[in-house]
């Protein structure tokens, strides 16, 4: 029999100075300690032990040349966490903020997030502590060949399938792709995120904001109401607020901000035309990290050095970076009559932000379920290479709401309580958790 307390002091002993990777795990553990405690099967054959320690850990030095014609030095990881499902599948990041323990902490989630989507995808994750803020287009290319000269060693079609994350959008993933075309000489699915026109699927750059939002959706459906007229705030400015921001307005709901490191916009009009969506690429595309031009262009306000969280919405989506909620705008959320709230960044609410949502019985969709979404249309983009074959977007659409009210309905299942609430990150927890689980024991140690 396993005792919470023990078992994460375990964790802790053996992963020092990872705050994100032992908060993650804990979150996991919680939910599903009871289900492992009532199954001989899962302690027989130390599921825990072995589902919260990463396959292995690469670590390697990315050597390129700056425009001034400078030597500079950064670090690259990729972590392979669980290849029992499928190949290992998850983005690479860039971003100064990437450290080992990061990419510990967003492969450990990808593992269970993947399995919820029911294709044949394991986890992983990667990345690099460069940034391409401020750097030119060149200075980001040479970076990727360099980058993808260390990576190509451990990655394949069916053997670990990189994406992109924060930092690393088409523009990336075309260089990283044209480098591993270089050394390999095959031309494989062995990215996804790709431009259609060479092996890419149609909507993945909307993919993970479309997901998030036919799985709240499904969230309001399940208490009998639509999206009609709802007012949302969603953080970030990138490929998932975008795509968020634009499938909100499709379902007939009002987005009111969006946010970036200066402060967020509030636009009571509502981010509702192509024209500010087109926008939002232009300032995603322009590497400076700041969403105050928006309020220029379109007349809306800008309040500088803050979080979107105190304006009165009905939904709250955040979807720039983990633990960008915490308990003081969780407070604020809840005071201002948040109703639901669907988090869309990897682990974007502290531990105390969802504690205060439970207690208040304020419905909160974990990003591994929510945000599922993205890694659904790069396992259909995985699918298509397979085939040598394109989906239409309607097709590819259609089979991502298939699979985000599969995730929602798992989360239904094994999150409601006695009293009617319902805990999706339980839920989830358990549904991914169960699957990864039983393949563990399938296969053997």
């Amino acid at each position: 029999m396993y005792r919470l307390d023990d078992f994460m002091a375990g964790i802790e002993r053996k992963n020092p100075s990872e705050p994100e990777f032992i908060q993650a795990v804990r979150e996991v553990v919680e939910s599903v300690i009871d289900t492992v405690n009532d199954n001989p099967k899962y302690i027989q054959n130390r599921i825990l032990e072995r589902i919260t320690e990463p396959d292995r850990v690469i670590s390697f030095k990315v050597e390129w040349e700056d425009d001034d014609g400078n030597i500079r030095v950064n670090r690259g990881y990729r972590v392979q966490f669980s290849n029992v499902l499928g190949p290992y599948k998850g983005g690479l990041r860039f971003h100064a903020s990437v450290t080992e323990g990061t990419m510990k902490f967003l492969a450990f989630e990808q593992t269970f997030k993947n399995a919820l989507t029911t294709l044949p995808m394991g986890g992983g994750k990667g990345g690099s502590d460069f940034s391409p803020k401020g750097r030119s287009d060149k200075e980001i290319m040479r970076f990727c060949k360099a980058f993808m000269t260390e990576l190509y060693k451990y990655i394949g079609p069916d053997t670990d399938v990189p994406a992109g994350d924060i930092g690393v959008g088409g523009r990336e993933i075309g260089y990283l792709y044209g480098q591993y075309k270089k050394i390999k000489t095959e031309n494989t699915g062995v990215l996804t995120g790709k431009g259609f026109g060479w092996g890419g699927s149609r909507i993945r750059p909307e993919a993970t904001g479309f997901g998030t939002m036919y799985f709240a959706e499904n969230m309001l459906h399940e208490n009998g109401e639509t999206m009609q007229g709802k007012r949302i705030a969603i953080s970030g400015f990138g490929n998932v607020a975008w795509g968020a921001v634009m499938k909100a307005s499709q379902l007939g709901a009002k987005v009111v901000t969006i946010s970036g490191p200066d402060g967020y916009i509030y636009d009571e009009n509502g981010i509702n035309t192509p024209e500010k969506w087109a926008f939002m690429l232009q300032l995603r595309a322009a590497n400076n990290d700041v969403v105050k031009p928006y309020a220029k262009r379109f007349g809306a306000d800008f309040i500088p050095d803050k979080k979107p969280w105190e304006v009165p919405v009905d939904l709250a989506f955040p979807c720039a970076i983990q633990n960008e909620l915490d308990e003081k705008d969780a407070s604020s959320l809840i005071g201002n009559g948040v109703k639901y709230v669907i988090e869309t960044s990897n682990m974007g609410c502290t531990d105390k932000a969802i504690e205060l949502f439970r207690k208040n019985h304020i419905l909160f969709a974990p990003g591994k379920a929510a945000n599922a979404g993205g890694v659904a249309v790069s396992g259909l983009e995985m699918s298509q290479n397979a085939m040598h074959y394109h989906w239409s977007a309607e097709e590819v659409d259609e089979k991502l709401k298939g699979i985000m009210k599969s995730i929602h309905s798992e989360c239904v299942k094994h999150g409601a309580t006695d009293g009617g609430y319902i805990d999706y990150a339980k839920g989830a927890n358990i549904a991914g958790f169960c699957k990864v689980a039983d393949a563990m024991c399938d296969q053997g140690f």
